[in-house]
């Protein structure tokens, strides 16, 4: 009886990505890039794809994950006061660039002038494929412009007036500012104090103007006295509750600009004996980390800060992947605020 005859399996070598590379006349990292559309002429990636046809090369799908992290940077410059905000903003960028299959490249620019500022972004520019200005960083001029004479694409969180040059994600800052004012207007205050943000920033302007506007709809006067100035940080927010909780009228509520400048005006509070709601208001803005981690927790705008890196990325993508002869894009993409209503806000007491 005759043996059943064992089955033959033919051996096979895959086709590799040097021997595209050596077909097409390119390097290994250009048909990395034109798989993966990255940047290279039309001409080129036609040539690549070619080849990949004729030799039936299938990429390996983790290897062309690694490609495209190697190949696609992305920068995030930073010098923010606000170390909530950046953790949140930080936290958003890697969770997304990990799906991207990008490398996420972060700088710190700590108080650099104009020409510092000018001379970084010509060397960062070198390096990425484009770059994420969150605060302040978003609208400074030098950096900007820098970046977009070298073709690199920009996305500004949070700007005032460079969106004409580069892509920006926002809030409605103005009326989200309004919104929150409402909010205590409608609890029966109408002696509010305002802590600002940084005058350097557009945002702050459009938070204090919808605080303004909330008043004169309501018939209130704004008075300068209750107008103190922080930048954001819990120092500078000690510092502008103290004026304001020192003023021959106090007021009844509290507006900071931001959830680490509102936790500080709590601490003020406790210091001084208030109780926060009772005898004090006090409403933040961005709700981040910082508003809940304060009791009574912070009423707040909810700033989709994570949902807000997730676009700014988006954004880059598709402007770092478009077509050579394609024009780039800018865009204005305006994220949903909300009012996180939480316990740090009651009715005025009654004197």
């Amino acid at each position: 009886m005759d043996k059943p005859k064992k089955s033959v399996r033919r051996k096979t070598s895959g086709v590799t990505i040097d021997e595209v590379a050596a077909l097409a006349g390119v390097s290994p990292m250009t048909v990395s890039r034109a798989i993966n559309q990255g940047k290279v002429r039309d001409a080129t990636r036609e040539r690549v794809m070619r080849a990949v046809r004729e030799l039936g090369y299938t990429p390996n799908l983790a290897a062309s994950s690694l490609a495209a992290a190697q190949h696609t940077r992305i920068a995030l410059i930073y010098t923010n006061p606000s170390g909530a905000y950046l953790r949140e903003l930080l936290v958003g960028l890697l969770r997304v660039a990990s799906n991207a299959a990008i490398q996420l490249v972060v700088d710190y620019w700590d108080d650099l002038d104009p020409a510092a500022e000018r001379k970084a972004a010509r060397a960062l520019a070198g390096r990425v494929d484009g770059v994420i200005l969150p605060p302040p960083l978003c609208e400074s001029q030098p950096a900007v412009t820098e970046l977009v004479r070298a073709g690199i694409p920009v996305v500004a969180i949070a700007p005032g007036h460079l969106g004409s040059a580069i892509s920006c994600v926002r809030i409605d800052d103005l009326q989200a500012g309004k919104e929150l004012a409402e909010h205590l207007i409608q609890q029966g205050h109408s002696r509010i104090g305002f802590i600002r943000g940084r005058n350097d920033l557009s945002a702050s302007a459009r938070r204090y103007d919808g605080f303004v506007s909330a008043l004169q709809d309501a018939g209130l006067q704004v008075d300068p006295g209750l107008v103190q100035q922080g930048d954001y940080t819990y120092r500078s927010g000690l510092a502008a509750a103290e004026k304001l909780l020192s003023h021959r009228r106090p007021p009844t509520a509290i507006f900071a600009s931001n959830d680490d400048m509102g936790a500080a005006a709590i601490s003020v509070a406790h210091r001084r004996g208030l109780e926060v709601p009772r005898d004090l208001s006090v409403v933040g803005f961005d709700d981040t980390s910082a508003a809940t981690t304060v009791w009574p927790e912070l009423t707040t705008i909810h700033q989709p800060i994570a949902s807000m890196a997730d676009a700014a990325i988006d954004i880059l993508l598709r402007a770092i992947r478009r077509k050579p002869d394609e024009a780039r894009a800018l865009t204005d993409h305006i994220m949903p605020h909300r009012l996180v209503v939480r316990d740090s806000v009651a009715q005025p007491p009654k004197r």
